[in-house]
């Protein structure tokens, strides 16, 4: 139930997958942000006789402007079964995926060459970021052996499930939970968590006579994620025991990560020490982390919060590079 002191809200469950994914495009602007561009296309993939596949979708990035990024994509219903069923559809897709390459190639450009919009876009970022064209573009998304990434949405997102694609899968596995909610009156709303929406975010800049927007850090650039701890958690772990543990890490961002900053909370309220990371593994039998370092972790000179700046104080791990960090003089500076 969401409540307030006008309205309230109770849950309204999708019974039909097809009703899902009208609600997906409803919100497709706030769920993915500007540049990412969702294609609903189902046709079949893989090698005839072997292992073939019909995804839902797929999500062209266009976050970073030196790696685009392609996302295949399975929308599912919790009701359905998705700790069998979505393991197996998301292993069957990288099969595919990873098989018949070019037939992914020309879905995606047929798709783009019926929706103006999309083309343009993309089109754009090519023209812009020195990809030449939609083609050279497609096939940096699309060869290459890291070039298969997932994406999951469902409308009720248990820990079970993603344990399970956190233990199963060496490729990216992101995962979005998306649920409705209706009022007495018909009027529905929506909550989920936008799209990656952590990873970079779009400021303003003013550079003398030329103003737009840029963002805090390329996601290709990303190699350190930052964590809030507190002081007993800070001495006894990241300093003593040179690791972190049960940390919520986007699947995406973990073969990025090379550092591991501690954001001390209040009173200190600053990113105080940094260390080198050794491997990432999965936390017990959780859909969790550890960060083992590489050595103890290292003094820097305190990257103090902001009162009323814009980036908040961390409570959950974030994402910048080792190089943001050394250049920053304050928290603003970091992201």
């Amino acid at each position: 139930m969401l409540w307030t002191s006008e309205k309230v809200y109770t849950e309204e469950q999708f019974e039909l997958e097809a009703d899902f994914e009208k609600a997906i495009n409803e919100v497709l602007e706030p769920l993915f942000g500007a540049s990412r561009i969702y294609l609903e296309v189902k046709k079949k993939i893989g090698l005839k006789g072997k292992t073939q596949n019909i995804p839902d979708a797929y999500l062209i990035d266009l976050t970073s402007k030196k790696k685009p990024v392609l996302f295949v994509v399975e929308n599912e219903l919790a009701k359905h079964h998705p700790l069998k069923h979505i393991a197996v559809q998301i292993l069957q897709f990288s099969l595919s995926f990873e098989s018949t390459p070019q037939t992914v190639k020309a879905i995606l450009k047929d798709q783009l060459l019926a929706k103006p919009a999309a083309r343009n876009k993309c089109e754009s970022y090519a023209v812009q970021n020195g990809f030449e064209n939609i083609d050279y573009l497609l096939e940096k998304m699309i060869y290459g052996d890291d070039a298969f990434n997932a994406l999951v949405i469902i409308d009720e997102l248990s820990d079970d499930l993603e344990t399970v694609l956190v233990s199963r899968f060496k490729f990216p596995v992101e995962m979005i939970s998306l649920q409705r909610f209706v009022d007495e009156s018909g009027n529905r709303i929506y909550q989920f968590e936008p799209f990656l929406s952590e990873i970079a975010e779009t400021v303003e800049i003013d550079r003398g006579r030329k103003k737009g927007t840029t963002l805090t850090v390329d996601p290709s650039d990303i190699d350190t994620i930052v964590i809030p701890a507190r002081e007993e958690g800070f001495n006894e772990v990241f300093l003593a025991e040179n690791r972190w543990y049960s940390i919520r890490i986007h699947s995406s961002m973990i073969p990025k990560i090379k550092y591991i900053a501690a954001y001390q909370v209040a009173p200190i309220s600053a990113i105080t020490h940094i260390a080198e990371v050794h491997k990432i593994e999965q936390w017990k039998d959780t859909n969790k982390y550890v960060v083992i370092f590489e050595e103890s972790a290292k003094q820097i000179k305190p990257i103090e919060y902001v009162p009323k700046g814009r980036v908040k104080a961390p409570q959950a791990p974030r994402y910048t590079s080792l190089e943001q960090i050394e250049k920053a003089t304050d928290l603003d500076e970091a992201f």
